[in-house]
């Protein structure tokens, strides 16, 4: 199909030393570009030496976890290669986590390390003593700027960070790099390619949040693959790195493909439409989740934009809607770009994206084809029973980038990874997929109940926990309400404790806590009182009904 390898040779090695590689052949490229600066992959290699150097002097040691709290930025880049090198455990999550979810990553993964952005000094801080973290380690922004962009950083967005003590019991940055003279040999820990390397959350099946353990060679493996769907990758190809690091599609792909294959990645650390406009004209190559996308088409700056140096646009993390997918494809061909987006399907349990549409191979609604090595079948849900052709049941993947195990979750663990008779290992998704005869997958919604806002996965049972916590609430439900800009928005409804007044007071109260508890993305837009839940025959709130009453709502208004 289209000259794709069926087959590849893995990199037997860690994903430091498949880097490292890429840098001895090409030392003089440039690995990255942050806000107008660049640096080599020389350079790069030398500070990942330099931060594992400093790693191992304030005592992490093998399979050590250390948590990463950043934006797409070079500390972050250096230290996610510099915790593999010292045969440590990345674990990866986003700075925007509410306090009490920041406590539960250190706590789940057992951190002994933590890195963050000076602006979020405070959430760690007030969660740290009910944690293992030993040390925190503090960047700024604005030590990697070039000089000139440092003055004007500073008068805009680095005036809004709060001023960190000077005594805080934090190691800063520039401290912690020189930490490294204090250490002049076995800093280099020899890891195999299945060791774990990387965590990333994820709900899980059953909505619980959960760390799914990925080795070295799942993130080798799919760089590999990434390359081998997309023939069109030379050397030295710009990569739009503005997905977030602890999601698998941007350090997957974006981040870790790109620099195991000699790419450029354009890290953008905070993704405004207007510097997304800036950055994509000079771009070989985009990823991104649909509303991404979306903002893009309602922009302005791009009106004039030239796109034609576009050899691959993809988008994952939900599905893209065909309406969409129509109105990007015109929007690229009437600037310029020779190549339509295509779309691709995976799960955080095989890192990413497993399954791409090929280059010169659309089919309407289809998701695409799996990558080299990576196999997908259509089974009867929850059984090993394969379904023809055309018959719609649940997508089960295996290959190279499945994940080790859920994180101190066996039971799930075995519930989602479970050995057939082909020999295979199958991650059994919860989605709801067909094939057709040519191995085209169609992608027909999640069997789990989950929300997508903005590309991220929201799980309504998560918040209904978290408000059924509050003493004012009997019980919750929450649902996602179709929303132009984000796919989904979040809306929760709320049967108030006996003697409560459902007034706008009520509503504020519990608005409040909600952003106390939940991170940004999830947050509901909007609280409905109800005097009572509509329920299913076996006395679950009905949340379709929920679902669909607020759907007619809608048109009503509309009409």
């Amino acid at each position: 199909m289209d000259g794709i390898p069926m087959h590849l040779d893995y990199y037997q090695g860690t994903m430091f030393e498949m880097v490292e590689d890429v840098a001895k052949r090409y030392p003089d490229n440039t690995a990255f570009e942050f806000m107008g600066k660049k640096t080599t992959y020389r350079k790069m290699v030398q500070e990942v030496e330099k931060c594992a150097k400093a790693l191992k002097t304030i005592g992490v040691r093998e399979n050590d976890k250390v948590t990463i709290a950043m934006p797409n930025c070079p500390q972050a880049i250096y230290m996610f290669y510099a915790v593999n090198l010292v045969g440590a455990i990345a674990n990866m999550i986003h700075p925007l986590s509410a306090e009490k979810e920041i406590e539960f990553y250190l706590n789940e993964s057992e951190s002994v390390t933590a890195i963050t952005l000076d602006q979020f000094y405070n959430k760690f801080e007030s969660i740290r003593q009910n944690t293992k973290v030993v040390n925190i380690i503090i960047a700024s922004v604005k030590d990697e700027l070039a000089q000139p962009i440092k003055a004007g950083y500073m008068l805009t967005a680095g005036r809004k960070i709060q001023k960190i003590p000077a005594d805080a019991p934090v190691i800063r940055w520039k401290e912690f790099m020189n930490m490294s003279r204090m250490c002049f040999y076995n800093y280099k820990v020899k890891r195999r390619a299945e060791d774990p390397a990387v965590i990333l959350y994820s709900g899980g099946t059953t909505g619980t949040t959960k760390g799914i353990v990925l080795t070295n060679l799942n993130f080798n493996a799919l760089g590999q693959q990434v390359i081998a769907a997309n023939p069109m990758f030379s050397v030295g190809d710009r990569m739009l790195a503005a997905m977030p690091l602890f999601h698998g599609f941007g350090l997957g792909v974006c981040v870790h493909t790109m620099l195991s294959q000699g790419g450029r990645c354009l890290l953008i650390p905070r993704v405004t439409p207007k510097e997304y406009a800036k950055q994509i004209v000079k771009c070989n190559f985009v990823a991104g989740v649909p509303t991404l996308y979306e903002a893009l088409l309602r922009l302005d700056k791009m009106e004039k934009a030239d796109l034609s140096k576009l050899k691959g646009v993809f988008s994952g993390g939900d599905s893209l809607s065909i309406e969409l997918k129509k109105k990007l494809d015109k929007f690229l061909k009437e600037h310029n770009a020779a190549v339509p987006v295509r779309e691709g399907y995976g799960t955080t349990e095989t890192v990413t994206a497993c399954c791409l549409t090929p280059p010169h191979t659309y089919k309407e609604g289809s998701i695409g084809v799996p990558f080299p090595d990576t196999y997908i079948k259509i089974v009867k849900p929850d059984t090993d029973e394969e379904l023809p052709y055309g018959e719609e049941g649940e997508i089960l993947l295996a290959g190279p980038t499945v994940m080790k195990e859920y994180m101190k979750h066996p039971d799930e663990t075995a519930q989602t990874l479970r050995t057939h008779a082909d020999g295979l290992t199958w991650v059994y998704t919860g989605d709801l997929g067909v094939m057709d005869n040519e191995g085209f997958i169609y992608f027909k919604g999640r069997a789990k109940r989950m929300i997508i806002s903005s590309g991220y996965n929201v799980y309504p049972g998560q918040i209904e926990n978290i408000l059924d916590a509050n003493e004012k609430v009997q019980m919750s439900c929450v649902i996602g309400v179709p929303d132009p800009y984000r796919i989904q928005k979040v809306k929760a409804f709320v049967k108030l404790a006996a003697g409560v007044p459902a007034s706008e007071g009520t509503k504020q109260e519990l608005m409040d806590y909600c952003r106390r508890n939940i991170a940004k993305y999830a947050m509901p837009y909007d609280i409905e009182f109800k005097d009572d839940m509509p329920k299913t025959l076996v006395g679950k709130v009905a949340y379709r009904v929920l679902e669909e009453e607020e759907l007619a709502k809608m048109k009503e208004n509309e009409g």
